[in-house]
């Protein structure tokens, strides 16, 4: 294959990370979804839609893991709406990591509608004030038939305190003139949980669910980026001969290896295609197909992870006692410190303690000072560290991976960790 087709079928390829799905037309039935929840898409535009076409308010809380598209379908639905009723809609977005409390949050409720409507914003305003000006924006546009959509992402750190927000923001749309949806979007399932009971009775209760991309969503993206059109836009024997030796690839036992071994280690879309793209930068162009090497070394670059080369210097002792805090994680505990974990160490030691307790301790805090374990409540500086309760900052994979390096001294420690995962 000459240079010029190899550039210009890579180039192809690498151009389709931009857009991991096509541009979508108006109709949804003619959608192609690779990753997204279409049932969820669209439930929550005919929450939506529902707000403006029949003027009443909603409330809805997308719910799941972080990666698994909920801010992304939330877009998707908006860009309709916008399109659909281009003059009916107004937005505004908070972020509680951003918003950290409810005067700086309402404030900026406040000058979003300001800009929106191109009213001037007044930074002196207090929290009083920016509530009286939002629920009077509220109910005008109310009056103007046009919907205010409030977009809270980490909606769980707006639950937090006294919840004057959530408290104001639903108040306000009880009245009969206010048209206006809230949108919350949290990594936490029980985020509608959190809310007082006063803040709970105003809100509607709805809940869309999402799920992580299954193998076989991403089997059809890695399609749907991979496989090249046979048409006349690039020269079709060379297109031909690039989707055959993909094919070979794909069915090949090492290449489904690699595919596990990053959705055990992140399962997101982000990671997904950076592992592709870089799977595509490594290409030889003078042959200008893909190989299992070039997934291969994408994979090593995107497990790169600092952690894991810490996990690599950990003495024995230390992956003992990493090896019995997963195993309390699996017996559901919910919180574990030094003293907790040292019982199920002298468990699985059969009562004894090969080590001090002094040593035990010094290899507790270097995991500590590695970061590889952290404490969870923030506070007790001034308590010994053998009594506050401590969390893994490393995942099931990336220590089954460490365990799994070649040591003879290791083979009780794997088995013991194969117990605990034969037990999730």
């Amino acid at each position: 294959m000459d240079n010029f087709a190899s550039c210009s079928l890579c180039s192809t390829v690498a151009k389709r990370f931009q857009t991991p799905t096509p541009p979508p037309p108006s109709n949804y039935a003619t959608r192609q979804r690779f990753l997204y929840s279409v049932d969820n898409l669209s439930k929550l535009k005919f929450m939506l839609s529902s707000s403006v076409t029949e003027t009443c308010n909603n409330s809805v809380l997308l719910l799941g893991p972080r990666g698994c598209g909920k801010s992304v379908v939330l877009e998707l639905v908006i860009a309709d709406l916008l399109a659909e009723f281009p003059d009916m809609i107004s937005v505004i977005k908070l972020n509680g990591l951003m918003h950290t409390n409810d005067n700086c949050a309402l404030k900026e409720i406040a000058r979003q509608l300001c800009v929106e409507h191109k009213f001037l914003f007044s930074k002196m305003a207090s929290f009083d004030d920016n509530s009286e000006f939002m629920i009077s924006m509220l109910r005008e546009c109310g009056l103007a038939h046009k919907t205010i959509i409030f977009v809270l992402d980490e909606f769980d750190l707006f639950a937090q305190g006294k919840q004057k927000l959530l408290y104001s923001l639903l108040d306000a749309m009880q009245s009969v003139t206010s048209q206006a949806a809230v949108v919350g979007i949290s990594c936490r399932l029980d985020a509608d949980q959190l809310l007082e009971k006063r803040v709970r009775s105003r809100f509607s209760h709805r809940k869309l669910l999402f799920f992580p991309p299954s193998e076989e969503d991403y089997q059809r993206l890695l399609e749907h980026i991979f496989f090249l059109p046979v048409d006349s836009t690039s020269p079709s024997d060379h297109a031909a001969k690039f989707n055959m030796e993909f094919q070979k690839i794909i069915a090949d036992d090492g290449f489904k290896d690699i595919i596990c071994s990053l959705l055990a280690s992140d399962s997101t879309v982000h990671s997904f295609l950076r592992f592709l793209f870089s799977a595509v930068s490594s290409m030889d162009l003078k042959s200008g197909f893909p190989t299992l090497e070039n997934f291969k070394s994408a994979l090593h670059c995107v497990e790169r992870q600092p952690k894991f080369e810490y996990l690599k210097d950990c003495s024995h002792l230390e992956l003992y006692l990493l090896v019995c805090m997963k195993r309390l994680e699996v017996k559901e505990k919910a919180t574990y410190n030094f003293n907790s974990v040292m019982e199920e160490y002298k468990t699985i030691r059969d009562h004894t303690l090969p080590h001090g307790r002094g040593v035990c301790l010094r290899a507790f805090d270097h995991l500590l000072q590695s970061e590889l374990i952290s404490f969870t409540d923030g506070k007790g500086h001034n308590q010994s560290i053998e009594f506050r309760p401590v969390k893994l900052l490393i995942s099931f994979h990336q220590l089954h991976q460490r365990l799994k390096l070649n040591d003879f001294s290791n083979s009780h420690l794997l088995k013991l960790f194969d117990q605990a995962g034969q037990k999730c």
